[in-house]
C-alpha cells in the first residue's frame, strides 16, 4: 500500500512539471561546428531523459557480461552448500532414526558438499557411533578438537569414547582440559571432581568444587553438602597427622551440613578428646535432632569414657526425648539400658519393634534375655531369629554395601553416594519373619552333629533328646525285594535372586576363614554368642 501511494505521488510531481513546462513554452538554440539545432524545452527534456535511459541500460549489459563468471561461480556454489545443508540435515535425522546406512551415505556426502561445515565433523563422529566404528568416531572428535571453534564439543567426545574404553588416564586429561578451555562446562567440572575424588585428592577436590560454584554449575546447597563431604573425607585422612587441621575441617563439616552423621560423629571425637564436652554434646545433639544415625547415639552415649553405665543410660534417655519413638533412639535406649542392668526399661524400648524386629532388635533381644534371666535357650532363640529377620540399615551407594560411611562410591566415582537405609528395601517381596511361638521352641542352631549334654543353667525343657526312631525289622534273604518308595515331588520353584548385586561389608567372614570346630563341641553359651557376634 505504501509503495502505491508512493508511485501516484511521484506520478503526480511528473505530470505538474510536464504540465509547468507546457504552460511556459520557449525555444532551444544549440549550435555546434557548422550545425545549428533549434528545438523546443520540452522536446529538449525529452531528449536528455532518453539518452540517460539508453546509457543506462548500455551500461547494465556492460556490467552483467563483465561480472557473469562471477556470478556462475557464485550460483553453484550456493547450490552446492544447499546440497551439503540437506545432506547435513538428513544424515541427522537418520542418526536420530538409528539408520546406520543412511547416516553413512549421507555424512560422506556432506563431506564432499560441504567439508568446512562444522557440523559436517559432527555428522561424521555421530554416524561412525552409530555404525560402531569407534577409531572414526575419535578421528572426527579429534579434528573437531583442532579447531578452535569447535574444542569443546571435540574434547567432550573423546572424553565419552576414553570413558567407554575405561581408559581413565585419557578421560581425566581431556576433561582437564575442557575445564581449563571452557570452565563453564558442567559435565567438565563434575567429571575432572569425580576424578579428583577417587584419586584422593581432596584439596584439588575443593578448588574444583569452589570452581564450579563460581561459574553457576552447581546450586548453593549442593556446594554445601559436597563441601562438607570433602572436608569430611580428608578429616579423616588427617585424623593421624595433623589434629589440628582435622578437626578445624570436621567442625566446619558439621556446621555445612548438620544432617551429615559421619561429619557430626568425627567432629564430636576430635572435641571429646580435646576435652571440650560441651561443644561435643552440643554437635553430636544438633546432628541427632537432624538425622539419628547410631554412630552419633554411640558417641554420645559414650562421650565420657570414664561415665558409669546409668551415666551412659541417661544419656540415652536424652537422645530418647530429642527423637520419641525413633527406630535408632529405642536401639540406644535399650543398649544403654542392658548396659545399665535397668531390665524393664530395655523391655519397654524394644516392645514397639517386636511386631517385625531386625537383626539389632532381635540380637539386643537375646542379649536381654541373658542378662536378665541368665537363659540362654531363649537367647539362642532370639539369636537364631535374627537370622531370618530384616536388615538393618546400613551405608549403600549403586549397590554396594559397606560397614563405615565413604565420601566415593567405589562402584561409579560419585561423589557423596552412600546413604543410611535398607540394601534391599527397592526390591519387592516380603520379608519371612519367624512366628512369635517360635521363641519357645528353641531351634537348635549350633548343636547338629551329636545332642549335647545338659549343661547345669538350662532349664529341662531345653535339653530333651528327641525320641528314638522305630527300628526296622531285618529282611529274610530270600525274600522279594520292596520296591523303592516314589520319587519326591521337586520343590517349588524359588524367586530369582535380587537383580542389584549386594557386596558385603569388608568385615564380613565369608567361608574362607570358618572354624572347623566341631558344633558339638561349643557349649551352648558359647554357640550363642559366636553366633551373635557375627551381627555385632
Amino acid at each position: 500500500m505504501v509503495r502505491v501511494v508512493l508511485f501516484l505521488i511521484f506520478v503526480g510531481i511528473v505530470a505538474l512539471g510536464a504540465g509547468w513546462i507546457a504552460d511556459r513554452p520557449g525555444g532551444v538554440d544549440i549550435v555546434w561546428m557548422n550545425y545549428r539545432i533549434t528545438t523546443s524545452v520540452a522536446v529538449l527534456a525529452a531528449a536528455v531523459v532518453l539518452i540517460v535511459a539508453v546509457a543506462l541500460a548500455l551500461w547494465s549489459v556492460i556490467s552483467g557480461l563483465l561480472h557473469a563468471p562471477a556470478r556462475v561461480s557464485q550460483y553453484f556454489r550456493l547450490r552446492r552448500l544447499a546440497r551439503g545443508q540437506h545432506a547435513i540435515t538428513q544424515g541427522f535425522i537418520a542418526v536420530g532414526a538409528g539408520d546406520p546406512r543412511a547416516a553413512a551415505r549421507h555424512s560422506s556426502e556432506a563431506r564432499r558438499l560441504a567439508a568446512e561445515n562444522p557440523l559436517t565433523l559432527l555428522l561424521a563422529a555421530q554416524a561412525a557411533q552409530l555404525s560402531g566404528d569407534r577409531i572414526g568416531a575419535e578421528r572426527a572428535f579429534e579434528q573437531m578438537a583442532a579447531r578452535p571453534e569447535l574444542k569443546a564439543i571435540g574434547l567432550h567426545g573423546m572424553f565419552a569414547e576414553a570413558r567407554s574404553r575405561n581408559d581413565a588416564i585419557a578421560a581425566r586429561a581431556f576433561a582437564e582440559e575442557a575445564a581449563r578451555v571452557a570452565p563453564s562446562l558442567g559435565w567438565a567440572g563434575q567429571a575432572v571432581l569425580e576424578f579428583r575424588c577417587a584419586a584422593g585428592d581432596w584439596d584439588g577436590a575443593l578448588e574444583v568444587l569452589d570452581r564450579n560454584r563460581v561459574n553457576g554449575l552447581i546450586d548453593k546447597t549442593r556446594y554445601r553438602r559436597e563441601r562438607a563431604v570433602l572436608l569430611t573425607a580428608q578429616a579423616q585422612d588427617l585424623a593421624t597427622q595433623d589434629r589440628d587441621r582435622a578437626r578445624a575441617m570436621a567442625v566446619e563439616a558439621a556446621k555445612l551440613a548438620p544432617d551429615l552423621a559421619p561429619a557430626a560423629a568425627l567432629a564430636g571425637r576430635f572435641h571429646a578428646d580435646a576435652g571440650d564436652v560441651r561443644r561435643a554434646s552440643r554437635v553430636l545433639l544438633t546432628a541427632w535432632k537432624a538425622n539419628p544415625h547410631p554412630d552419633i547415639a554411640e558417641m554420645y552415649v559414650h562421650l565420657k569414657p570414664g561415665d558409669s553405665a546409668r551415666e551412659r543410660f541417661a544419656r540415652a534417655q536424652k537422645l530418647e526425648s530429642l527423637q520419641p519413638g525413633h527406630v535408632e533412639a529405642a536401639l540406644a535406649l535399650a543398649r544403654a539400658a542392658i548396659d545399665a542392668q535397668d531390665f524393664s526399661a530395655a523391655r519397654d524400648a524394644l516392645a514397639p519393634l517386636l511386631g517385625a524386629p531386625t537383626q539389632r532388635v532381635a540380637l539386643l533381644m537375646a542379649d536381654l534375655e541373658e542378662a536378665e534371666h541368665n537363659d540362654i535357650g531363649r537367647a539362642r532363640a532370639w539369636t537364631a531369629r535374627a537370622v531370618r529377620a530384616a536388615r538393618d540399615p546400613a551405608w549403600t551407594a549403586d549397590g554396594f554395601v559397606s560397614d563405615r560411611w565413604m565420601p566415593v562410591s567405589p562402584a561409579t566415582g560419585r561423589l557423596d553416594a552412600f546413604e543410611w537405609k535398607v540394601p534391599v528395601a527397592e526390591l519387592p517381596g516380603a520379608t519371612i519373619e519367624a512366628p512369635p511361638d517360635a521363641i519357645d521352641a528353641l531351634p537348635a542352631v549350633v548343636e547338629e552333629s551329636r545332642p549335647l549334654e545338659p549343661a547345669a543353667d538350662e532349664h529341662p525343657a531345653d535339653t530333651a533328646k528327641p525320641e528314638a526312631a522305630p527300628a526296622i525289622p531285618a529282611q529274610p534273604a530270600d525274600a522279594a525285594t520292596p520296591a523303592p518308595p516314589p520319587a519326591p515331588k521337586p520343590a517349588p520353584a524359588l524367586p530369582p535372586e535380587a537383580v542389584i548385586p549386594l557386596v558385603h561389608a569388608p568385615d564380613d567372614p565369608g567361608t574362607d576363614g570358618a572354624d572347623d570346630t566341631d558344633p558339638a563341641a561349643i557349649p551352648p553359651a558359647e554357640g550363642g554368642r559366636r553366633l551373635r557376634d557375627l551381627f555385632k
